[in-house]
């Protein structure tokens, strides 16, 4: 019963630190920018998409492919927020959140164009070898999964808290008038944050990609699992989004072991329901980009 337990729980710390990573991206592009972000689950089906391009045409490293990957999507979202975002700052939010879903809808159906309807799984050179911890059974790819995501998530948080770049988010963050008369690109900045979100999305794409395959129109479940995880952390915390992550994930699994696999999501939105009831705010508060 407590290995079941144990079991369960190794799985859920593992998907839930994968949610984090786009979750974080999302709440960084609202709480700095203040736009809802509906094209950060495609960033992530991209991300699978292009590892799994990089490591079919070429003989890359899985690992160079993973890093390739993150750059090209964080390029594609300098791009994306230069067409869809910066033409639209100032306007209603409705109008920048309405702007993010058609570039959503547009890059699932590109993608289903270019690379067809079927599902596709990128080979990692870490699947199938296990582990066995006090009766936990834990494979060596979610254990990079695991180790990847925390590394990432530490050096994301550093970054914001210790870099020039990542002050610079703070002061916008706080106020976006006060940075740029203190002589902050605000405009750069805006750019910047909208590529570091894709990019977290992307990695996320390659982690689960490589564990359970990707299709164009797994952005979907991946900006719902996004958005319950900023719900639950509150809008704008990157803090929230780390909590919220692990939160979901070990829930969800935990109803999987317990319950029945049906319900996993079930589980999930329950606890959002719940937040959204007695804590609207989230379970960590509103903004803070720190």
């Amino acid at each position: 019963m407590v290995e079941t337990f144990l079991q369960q729980v190794a799985n859920g710390v593992t998907i839930g630190v994968v949610y984090s990573l786009i979750a974080i991206g999302l709440t960084l592009i609202f709480g700095i920018l203040g736009v809802i972000n509906f094209a950060q689950g495609e960033f992530y089906m991209l991300g699978g998409y292009m590892t799994f391009t990089l490591l079919t045409v070429t003989d890359l490293n899985f690992f160079v492919a993973m890093a390739l990957s993150m750059l090209l999507v964080a390029a594609l979202g300098v791009l994306s927020e230069y067409l869809t975002v910066h033409p639209l700052i100032g306007r209603h939010a409705f109008i920048l959140m309405l702007s993010t879903l058609g570039l959503s809808i547009f890059l699932a159906n590109t993608t289903q164009i270019v690379w067809g309807p079927d599902p596709q799984r990128i080979e990692s050179p870490l699947a199938g070898k296990t582990l066995s911890l006090g009766g936990v059974v834990v494979t060596h790819e979610r254990l990079f999964i695991l180790g990847c995501s925390v590394a990432s998530i530490v050096l994301v948080s550093r970054f914001i808290r210790r870099t020039r770049l990542g002050t610079a988010m703070r002061a916008v963050a706080r106020d976006a008038e006060a940075a740029a008369l203190m002589g902050i690109d605000v405009r750069g900045v805006y750019a910047f944050t909208f590529a570091f979100g894709a990019g977290l999305a992307a990695l996320a794409g390659t982690l689960l990609g490589a564990l359970f395959g990707i299709t164009p129109f797994v952005g979907e479940w991946g900006v719902i699992k996004a958005f319950s995880v900023v719900i639950m952390g509150g809008m704008g915390n990157v803090q929230g989004a780390i909590w919220g992550g692990l939160i979901l994930g070990i829930a969800e699994n935990l109803g999987a072991g317990y319950i029945s696999t049906g319900y996993k999501d079930a589980v999930g939105y329950a606890i959002i329901i719940l937040v959204l009831l007695f804590r609207p705010q989230g379970l960590f508060g509103g903004r803070s980009p720190a």
